[in-house]
């Protein structure tokens, strides 16, 4: 069991950038891989990043190749996501997904461990 709490979120000018922090509890913390997600204004909870457990390997939604990068810090329990050349559609609530699997796919049924989210708005 882990508990994932999201911090980092707020509203940002179209080009700026926003850096989320994910904190997970428990010592087991590197045995985790780790995802984003997040979920636009009347549409469903959508796939955008996930590390592995070393933090070697990371996989991107096409939307945000090369402006997102997802990192984690497994001695402080954190996953981080920089969001960089925010776009409007980048608008969402963000969340923190957690799974046991080494490398879980980009379905949400997929990951057991969920994050309360935070919102992010990209204003004109």
């Amino acid at each position: 069991q882990v508990q994932l709490v999201e911090s980092g979120g707020g509203l940002v000018q179209v080009g700026g950038s926003l850096r989320l922090s994910c904190a997970a509890s428990g010592r087991t913390f590197s045995n985790y891989t780790m995802g984003w997600f997040r979920q636009p204004p009347g549409k469903e909870r959508e796939f955008v990043a996930r590390i592995s457990y070393s933090g070697r390997s990371t996989n991107y939604a096409d939307s945000v190749k090369g402006r997102f990068t997802i990192s984690r810090d497994n001695a402080k329990n954190t996953v981080y996501l920089q969001m960089n050349s925010l776009k409007p559609e980048d608008t969402a609530v963000y969340y923190c997904a957690a799974d046991t699997n080494p490398w879980p796919g980009v379905r949400i049924d997929e990951y057991d461990y969920w994050g309360q989210g935070t919102q992010v708005t990209v204003s004109s």
